[in-house]
């Protein structure tokens, strides 16, 4: 039996071993791995250019830790006091959730810094206080990097009380005189803090923001409730405040007098400067009593019927039927003469 030509076979049959079949099957599944590694590397550097984008915008939603929400950059704009209606918000909360996350600053502490949202997070505060529940430990929170100025920190809080009704104008003083105080925005004054900070306002606002910076700046040793003054009362006493130098003094003194007052007694004492129909007990100022003057009346005959006579202090007047402009002046006056003259006689 002869060799066999292979080559000359018409149908080859080529056969690999077992080593040969699995290191060709190994070589395909590394190939198919990769093709799924590079595909998932490029699907995570998608989502985490998207995760910072997102971050960047401030669109980054979590719950963070009560515990961790400080109120230190930016000047709290809140009335002192009870919060009227932070039971309806508490009750909201409880039954439907936080619909509007808080804003906050992620800090290099690893604390966030509150930037909108004090009620919510007055509220929340509140519900863990009463209820002990953890599920109000965390409070959803929509994080931003922290602003290298707080120009943009103090915009973002201004914005949202823009929108609010309750917000006084002495609340919007105190943050534009927190914000000129603060180095670091290098502002020269008040009023270009107040110029910034309220763009979207009106010239007239603005101008009520400055008068009540001033007034805060005159008498704030001594208000105890300023965010209650009502904008012409506070404006009023801030320009009589411009023209009389010793103003400051005798209301500051008045509302010494009075260390327990409310806020209404308060707005009743800085009225009564302002309008003079208000009296400090808050009632119309009563009008001070008509002296009468004394009086005689009387008549005397003349020519062609009767003069009428009226005399009082600094004044004598005499009615008949003539018409005295008629009358030369010269011959008047030669009258008048002979009526003092008489009377001095």
């Amino acid at each position: 039996m002869g060799d066999i030509d292979v080559a000359k076979t018409p149908e080859r049959v080529v056969r690999r071993g077992p080593m040969a079949a699995a290191i060709s099957e190994n070589a395909s599944s590394l190939r198919d791995r990769k093709v799924a590694e590079d595909s998932i590397r490029e699907e995570n550097d998608k989502l985490a250019a998207e995760f910072v984008r997102m971050k960047r915008e401030g669109l980054i939603t979590d719950r963070i830790p009560l515990e961790d929400v400080v109120t230190e950059r930016l000047l709290r704009d809140r009335k002192p006091g009870e919060d009227d209606e932070l039971d309806e918000l508490k009750l909201s909360i409880r039954e439907i959730g936080l619909s509007n996350p808080i804003r906050v600053e992620a800090r290099a502490d690893g604390k966030y810094e509150l930037i909108q949202g004090m009620r919510r997070l007055m509220a929340f505060r509140a519900l863990r206080a009463d209820t002990g529940d953890a599920e109000f430990a965390n409070i959803p929170a929509g994080i931003v990097p922290t602003e290298t100025r707080t120009e943009n920190s103090y915009r973002r809080m201004v914005d949202e009380n823009m929108v609010r009704k309750d917000i006084s104008f002495a609340e919007m003083a105190t943050l534009a005189r927190r914000y000129a105080a603060d180095l670091s925005n290098d502002c020269a004054d008040v009023s270009e803090a107040v110029t910034t900070l309220f763009k979207s306002a009106s010239y007239t606002k603005r101008s009520y923001i400055r008068a009540f910076a001033d007034l805060l700046v005159r008498l704030e040793r001594v208000l105890k409730y300023p965010q209650d003054i009502p904008r012409n009362v506070g404006v009023d006493l801030k320009r009589l405040l411009d023209r009389d130098e010793g103003l400051a003094a005798r209301v500051s003194q008045a509302l010494q007098a009075e260390p327990d007052r409310d806020a209404p007694r308060e707005v009743t004492i800085l009225r009564s400067f302002v309008d003079p129909k208000v009296s400090p007990t808050g009632k119309a100022a009563s009008k001070p009593a008509v002296r009468r003057q004394a009086k005689t009346t009387f008549q005397v005959p003349i020519a062609k019927g009767v003069a009428k006579c009226s005399a009082s202090q600094g004044r004598m007047e005499l009615r008949d039927d003539r018409d005295f402009s008629a009358i030369d002046r010269g011959k008047l006056e030669q009258a008048i003469a002979a009526f003092y003259a008489a009377l001095e006689n």
